[in-house]
C-alpha cells in the first residue's frame, strides 16, 4: 500500500534542514509532528522531600537536554548558586553543547561521553572521589543506575522532571499511513488515548529495541525498524520503505 501521510510522535524539528522536511519534499508525502508524551518539571519542594541538598554534590551527570534544563531550573528555585568548581559529566556532545545555555563552557569542568551512558562511565570512574547527582525523569533506563552501582561511586538519583502522557483526543478520527515511535512511552500514550486501537493497514515505524518490544507486547506489527546497518536513522528507514511502497506512483 502506498504511503501519503506520516505522523511522527515527537515535536516538530526547529531546524530548517531537518531530514524529515527533505523526506517530505522528495517523497511527496505529508509529515505531521505531534508529541505523544511531554515533560513537566517537579517542584523544588518535592525535590527537597526526596532529601536532595544541592550543596552536597560536586558533580552532575547529565543524560539529556531535559536534565540540563531542569537541573538549572531547580537550582534557581532553590536559590542555589552553582559553584564554578562543579563538574559536569555529559552523556553526549549534544548535551554538552546545550549546557552552554547555562554556563561559560571554557571556564567549567565538562567531561563528555560519545553517545551511550556506558561510554560515559570510564570518565565517571576516573573521578570516583566526587559526589555525583543524577537529575532524571521518573522513567530512567535501568542501565544507568546499574552502571553507576557497578562503578562504586558515591551518587544519588533525584526526579527533577516527569514524563507525562499528552492528550491526543483530537486525533480520534484522523488516519495516517505510518505512525512513528521512538520510545515505549509513546506506545503507552497511544493506548492510553485510544484503548481500542487497531492497527489494520497502518504501518508502524519504531526506533530502538525497547520500542520494538513495547509494540510487539501490545500485539502490534512492526513494519519499519531502525537503526539497522543499512538504515541507521529513522528518516533513512522511512525513505527506504516509502520508495518501495510508492513505486509506480
Amino acid at each position: 500500500m502506498k504511503v501519503k501521510t506520516i505522523l511522527v510522535s515527537q515535536p516538530e524539528p526547529k531546524i530548517e534542514n531537518s531530514p524529515y522536511f527533505d523526506l517530505q519534499e522528495r517523497q511527496k508525502v505529508k509529515v505531521d509532528f505531534r508529541p505523544f508524551i511531554h515533560v513537566e518539571g517537579v517542584e523544588a519542594k518535592d525535590i527537597r522531600q526526596q532529601k536532595i541538598d544541592l550543596t552536597k554534590f560536586t558533580a552532575i551527570i547529565l543524560t539529556s537536554r531535559n536534565s540540563v534544563d531542569h537541573f538549572f531550573r531547580v537550582a534557581e528555585e532553590m536559590r542555589f548558586k552553582v559553584p564554578d568548581t562543579m563538574k559536569y559529566f555529559c552523556q553526549s556532545e549534544a548535551v554538552a553543547y546545550y549546557l552552554q545555555k547555562y554556563v561559560v563552557y571554557r571556564k567549567r569542568k565538562i567531561y563528555v561521553g560519545k553517545r551511550t551512558f556506558e561510554e560515559l562511565s570510564p570518565l565517571i570512574k576516573k573521578y570516583k572521589d566526587e559526589t555525583f547527582l543524577l537529575p532524571t525523569t521518573d522513567k530512567v533506563k535501568p542501565i544507568i543506575p546499574e552502571t553507576l552501582d557497578k562503578l562504586g561511586v558515591n551518587w544519588r538519583q533525584a526526579t527533577f522532571y516527569k514524563t507525562v502522557i499528552s492528550d491526543l483526543s483530537d486525533l480520534a478520527n484522523v488516519y495516517y499511513d505510518i505512525l512513528v515511535f521512538f520510545s515505549p512511552s509513546g506506545i503507552e500514550s497511544l493506548f492510553h488515548n485510544f484503548p481500542d486501537f487497531k492497527q489494520n493497514d497502518t504501518r508502524i515505524a519504531v526506533f530502538g529495541n525497547t520500542t520494538i518490544k513495547a509494540v510487539e507486547e501490545k500485539g502490534l506489527r512492526v513494519d519499519i525498524a531502525a537503526p539497522t546497518p543499512e538504515t541507521p536513522s529513522m528518516t533513512m528507514a522511512l525513505k527506504k520503505y516509502i520508495t518501495e511502497a510508492n513505486k509506480g506512483k
